[in-house]
């Protein structure tokens, strides 16, 4: 019944992004949903020199944004405003300082914040990749809920570019062709996420983390070696839910292994739970029309009393530096923007609110090829989680609880952990601090 709408609806890309103002907002689709053929229509306009000055809203850039609307030489017209910046990113905000230019607006906040920012910022356009419209006139966003589907829902003109190698999810994760402005078609590959194999050090931290998880869990897990690692040691746990922030491969795996059943989940029971996913073209097949699959907004999935309403969830995140205090930066090195918040503090306290939860943040003890401690006696970043919020930090060295410790406690633990030949650097710093 909704054949002819998609017809009169279904454009050129060229045509398509005439309807982004050329003085305006524009938020599009994050990372795997990211739409190619719009994007890429969208840099001709700016070539021709019809946009004037657009302000982007998004998160986590990938290849088909990098390669058209944000290459350095359109940063007059087009203005990055990420919530989640990528190397992307800090590339341009590198070569703008050589220049003495702001090219990059970074967006602080925390990842289920976005889609309330967005609405009050007002957006003039929303483009996006979905899958093909079923029946029902819905196209869904399988691979992205996060920020996606309310922006796109609360723009103004609505574009949607239909790729049928997006997978069709089940959740929150669809967008009604009633909403949608223009359509355009285009296949292609989506973005693929390579894995990064577990070293012996981060099958070592793992060991750690899996004893502090029981069975029957409800698992937030983020991404790298250390999460890889983790979910491989998981395979012979029973009944664990999932309720995460990223869907990956490696945890695709876990369910795969029968670990996974979601039975004694007390919300979406019986649902593998994300906001985002990313992985390989196997990955996206797993998804596609699986109804334990289910993708919602990050507002949902990212609420920290959403998350402590399940049982025993236990949230594992990486940190790049912690206080003696146990204050945590995450997303900043040397003093400048690395990443971003994400959801990181919404899934440390979602994990405390629950009751048996445990939030787990783990590094290695050292960086720069063990030059750096990222256990410091004072974080240098902002910070991402502040000391009131930490429960558990692991590194290769062991387990330091913040549970109920005074800042002395704290810094005799996390010293405990820190790579035995900073930890007399340590303990003066400590003493320095008044902790000791």
């Amino acid at each position: 019944m909704y054949e002819s709408e998609y017809r009169s609806k279904l454009s050129t890309a060229a045509q398509a992004v005439e309807l982004i103002p050329s003085r305006g907002t524009l938020s599009m689709g994050m990372a795997v949903s990211e739409p190619p053929a719009l994007l890429k229509a969208l840099e001709e306009r700016v070539k021709r020199r019809t946009i004037e000055e657009l302000r982007v809203y998004y998160s986590h850039s990938v290849t088909a944004a990098a390669s058209t609307i944000l290459k350095y030489e359109y940063m007059d017209v087009i203005k990055p405003h990420p919530f989640f910046p990528t190397v992307v990113e800090r590339m341009l905000f590198e070569r703008g300082q050589h220049d003495h230019r702001r090219v990059v607006f970074y967006m602080p906040g925390n990842f289920s914040a976005m889609p309330r920012t967005l609405a009050a910022i007002g957006l003039d356009a929303f483009i996006v990749t979905v899958a093909p419209m079923d029946k029902g006139g819905f196209f869904s966003c399988g691979t992205n809920g996060d920020y996606t589907i309310p922006a796109a829902r609360s723009a103004r003109n609505l574009i949607v570019e239909v790729n049928p190698r997006m997978p069709r999810a089940f959740g929150d994760s669809c967008l009604h062709i009633s909403q949608v402005a223009a359509i355009v078609e285009n296949e292609c590959p989506l973005f693929a996420v390579p894995r990064r194999p577990s070293t012996e050090l981060d099958r070592a931290i793992s060991r750690l983390i899996v004893e502090m998880v029981p069975d029957r869990a409800t698992l937030q897990i983020g991404i790298g070696g250390v999460p890889n690692a983790v979910c491989d040691a998981l395979s012979h746990h029973k009944d664990l839910g999932i309720h995460t922030e990223l869907m990956m491969p490696s945890l695709v795996a876990l369910i795969r292994s029968g670990a996974v059943t979601n039975r004694f989940k007390t919300l979406n029971r019986h649902k593998n739970v994300y906001t985002l996913a990313a992985g390989d073209e196997a990955f996206y097949e797993f998804l596609n029309d699986n109804s334990s699959m289910e993708a919602h907004p990050v507002d949902y999935v990212n609420d920290p009393y959403v998350i402590g309403r399940n049982d025993n969830v236990i949230s594992i995140s990486a940190f790049l530096e912690v206080g003696l205090d146990g204050e945590v930066n995450s997303e900043a090195i040397a003093g400048r923007q690395y990443s971003a918040p994400g959801g990181q503090l919404d899934f440390v306290r979602g994990a405390q609110l629950s009751r048996g939860g445990k939030s787990i943040l783990t590094a290695y003890s050292t960086a720069a090829k063990g030059t750096i401690s990222r256990i410091v006696p004072k974080i240098e970043g902002p910070t991402t989680d502040p000391r009131a919020d930490i429960q558990y930090i692991v590194t290769e060295y062991g387990v330091a609880d913040m549970t109920g410790k005074s800042t002395g406690e704290r810094a005799a633990a996390l010293i405990a952990i820190a790579h035995p030949k900073f930890q007399d650097d340590l303990r003066r710093g400590a003493q320095q601090l008044g902790y000791l």
